[in-house]
């Protein structure tokens, strides 16, 4: 089924900003991206989403293995002693860190991840609990052998803290023929995104499936 998602500001990356724009999902693909009236005329029979604020291609997380191996991402039933925060270092150390715990927060790390509006990560995955919940989670596994330089301090969840602009964090510009994967976020525009983070996002597309809702 063909969807349309639209949002008042779509940034392609690699084209001009398109207001009141709009980009077509035929299955796992785009179909076309353009201001809104153009592509609804172009697919009258399709759903339509609407979103606030910007949308974008997919980020791309850099630090995926780090963020997955080096790290406890807590379960919500342990926010209250642990916080939300994932863990790292002497906290994560001082963990009882059995397997189905470790399992527990590879899942939910990458849970975060899609809330991030993230689509691709970089690197190798080759432990088993982490490679199979990688494959599972649909998420594009991509080179990581043009990752931005040493980061002052730990990474983080949010991929636009890694970078100076959006097209060092997308996975794959929007064009048409490219795999569907796109996120939206509650920004007016590229610089607010930038300064506010992908914690603003409000949903994620995933091979055109919609894997996050915010709102």
């Amino acid at each position: 089924m063909l969807t349309i998602h639209a949002a008042p500001l779509v940034l392609p990356v690699g084209a001009a900003p398109v207001v009141d724009g709009a980009v077509a999902v035929d299955g796992d693909t785009v179909a076309s991206v353009g201001p809104y009236e153009q592509v609804a005329a172009a697919h009258p029979a399709a759903r339509v989403r609407r979103w606030p604020g910007v949308l974008t291609p997919g980020l791309r997380q850099w630090h995926g293995l780090w963020l997955l191996t080096r790290a406890y991402h807590p379960d919500p039933r342990e926010y209250d002693e642990l916080g939300d925060r994932p863990l790292t270092g002497e906290r994560l150390a001082a963990l009882d860190m059995t397997e189905t715990r470790r399992a527990g927060s590879v899942r939910r790390g990458l849970q975060q991840m899609l809330r991030h509006g993230t689509t691709a990560l970089a690197g190798s995955f080759h432990e088993p609990v982490v490679a199979t919940a990688v494959a599972r989670s649909g998420l594009r596994v991509v080179s990581a052998l043009r990752a931005p330089g040493v980061l002052a301090g730990e990474p983080d969840l949010d991929p636009l803290r890694e970078t100076f602009d959006l097209a060092g964090a997308v996975g794959t510009p929007l064009t048409v023929g490219a795999r569907a994967d796109l996120a939206a976020f509650d920004a007016p525009d590229e610089a607010a995104l930038l300064a506010a983070g992908a914690g603003t996002c409000v949903a994620t597309v995933l091979g055109g499936r919609l894997v996050y809702r915010g709102r």
